[in-house]
């Protein structure tokens, strides 16, 4: 059997790696993370013939919270299915297949947000006697604001790992989907965060790299109207159309504003996280001119009875959040309808809650 050494907390310093006492903040050094954290005096070898994995959507941004917040969506995302095949190199990944709404994309690993990442933990793992098959399920369309790129990244670094029995922690998948992003959408972590970890999650820095999980209260029922128009948003273009420069005021506002935001997730304010959701004065009026109806969307869906409404990351989703599934209906409906009359786009509206679990292992089958 496969030795494991983790490292402990004077090495996990050493290494670049800091967790707090409550581990509410995770903090890690992305090359120490990615060649030091821990050890393995002999190679790890496989523990299943395949697994299935599953990852969320993920809402980024949130409002004023460009490129640092972000939230899991649970009932729609990407699905991953990986198994050894002997008829790969040992030490290669080969995309044998890619289904869904990706048919589009490359299923060479290296110019593919899945391959990325599964490489990436190859990498950590110094996987080497073996060569691996991933098939990917796309449930996300491409350039939707859903972070349909981070969702596959996901999917496929934990079901590497959970092919070799799970020695990473969550927190180290998210340096291999970051690496799988940084390649294709940009260094931004608020999707393939909450992604793999759930729930909220604010990125407090990136130099180094830490995270700090949000918990919103159980007992309490958020649901996220999702209404995704019939129209491509690349992130690549929306962040092109922001501004470099904004003024004081602007800082001011969006910095209040994003401190709302976390302390009505944490308190599970619903009205409270909507209101300051809605508010942002730096992005989502450099965006929303891009993605047509979107000022009549909004309105529709604050008419109708939603705490907030906002651009889900890039676009053109657009997010609108409510305490009442019924509700959540109601506005989707308004909100559809007025993509149709004000953009002369078709829409399809999603009722789904929070994610709590992030990405996950679905299934497995024994060697």
């Amino acid at each position: 059997m496969a030795s494991i050494c983790y490292c402990n907390s004077a090495a996990a310093v050493a290494g670049g790696i800091s967790l707090s006492k409550s581990h509410r903040n995770l903090r890690f050094d992305v090359s120490s993370l990615l060649t030091s954290s821990y050890s393995i005096s002999t190679e790890l070898q496989p523990l299943f013939s395949s697994v299935r994995s599953f990852a969320p959507a993920t809402v980024a941004n949130l409002g004023p919270g460009f490129d640092f917040l972000g939230c899991a969506v649970d009932g729609v995302g990407d699905y991953v299915d990986l198994r050894v095949d002997p008829e790969v190199r040992p030490g290669q990944i080969s995309i044998s297949h890619i289904s869904g709404a990706g048919t589009r994309l490359s299923k060479n690993p290296l110019w593919n947000c899945a391959g990325i990442a599964a490489i990436a933990v190859m990498k950590m793992l110094d996987v080497r006697s073996v060569g691996l098959s991933l098939s990917l399920e796309k449930g996300l369309p491409l350039g939707s604001g859903l972070g349909s790129s981070a969702a596959s990244a996901a999917a496929a670094a934990v079901a590497v790992n959970e092919l070799f029995g799970g020695p990473l922690s969550p927190s180290q998948l998210v340096i291999a989907g970051l690496e799988a992003e940084a390649k294709v959408s940009g260094y931004h972590a608020d999707n393939v965060a909450p992604s793999i970890l759930g729930e909220f999650v604010l990125i407090r820095s990136y130099q180094p790299l830490e995270l700090m999980p949000l918990k919103f209260p159980h007992e309490k029922e958020l649901f996220f109207v999702l209404v995704n128009p019939e129209f491509e948003a690349p992130t690549k273009k929306m962040r092109e159309a922001l501004s470099p420069v904004i003024t004081m005021s602007q800082h001011v506002w969006n910095c209040s504003q994003a401190g709302a935001l976390v302390a009505s997730v944490l308190q599970g304010d619903i009205e409270g996280l909507g209101k300051a959701l809605s508010s942002d004065k730096i992005v989502e009026p450099k965006r929303a001119p891009l993605i047509p109806g979107m000022a009549a969307v909004k309105k529709a869906a604050i008419e109708t009875g939603a705490f907030g409404c906002t651009i889900s990351g890039a676009g053109p989703t657009i997010v609108a959040v409510t305490d009442n599934a019924d509700k959540g209906r109601e506005i989707g409906e308004k909100m559809v309808q007025a993509f149709m009359e004000n953009g002369n786009l078709k829409a399809v509206a999603m009722v789904k809650q929070l994610d709590r679990v992030g990405a996950r292992l679905v299934s497995s089958v024994s060697k």
